[in-house]
C-alpha cells in the first residue's frame, strides 16, 4: 500500500515548533542549514528535497511517519495524541494542561466534520 506524504501538515507542525521556540524562519534556516528559499517553497505547498526533509526532522524532533497517510490504516486519534503531548509538557502547570485540553477538545468537537466519528 502506497503512502502519501502530507507536506502541508508537516509544514504546519514545523511552524508550531518554530513558534514555540520563538524563532524566525531565518533562524530555522540557519539552524538547519536549509535555504530560506526551500522554507518559502514549503510555505507555498512544495515538498522539500530528501536532505532538507531529513534536516528538518532532525531539528524539530517530529516523527516523519506521523505525516504519511496510508489509506485503510488505523491511526491514533489526533485529539488523543495532542492530549498525551500536553500531559507530558513539564512547562505547563496541571491546571494549565487541563485548561488547554478543555479548549482543544471543545474546539475540535465544534470544528469536526459532521458524521465523522
Amino acid at each position: 500500500m502506497k503512502g502519501q506524504f502530507d507536506s502541508e501538515a508537516f509544514y504546519e507542525a514545523l511552524n508550531s515548533h518554530r513558534i514555540a521556540k520563538r524563532l524566525t524562519w531565518k533562524d530555522v534556516a540557519e539552524e538547519t542549514g536549509i535555504s530560506a528559499s526551500t522554507l518559502t517553497r514549503m510555505a507555498q505547498g512544495k515538498r522539500p528535497d530528501v536532505d532538507g526533509l531529513a534536516a528538518l526532522v532532525r531539528w524539530s524532533g517530529l516523527q516523519l511517519d506521523d505525516f504519511i497517510d496510508r489509506p485503510g490504516d488505523a491511526k491514533t486519534e489526533p485529539l488523543a495524541q495532542i492530549t498525551a503531548i500536553l500531559r507530558g509538557d513539564s512547562r505547563l502547570s496541571a491546571a494549565g494542561k487541563k485548561t488547554l485540553e478543555g479548549v482543544l477538545r471543545a474546539t475540535y468537537e465544534g470544528l469536526r466534520k459532521p458524521g465523522r466519528e
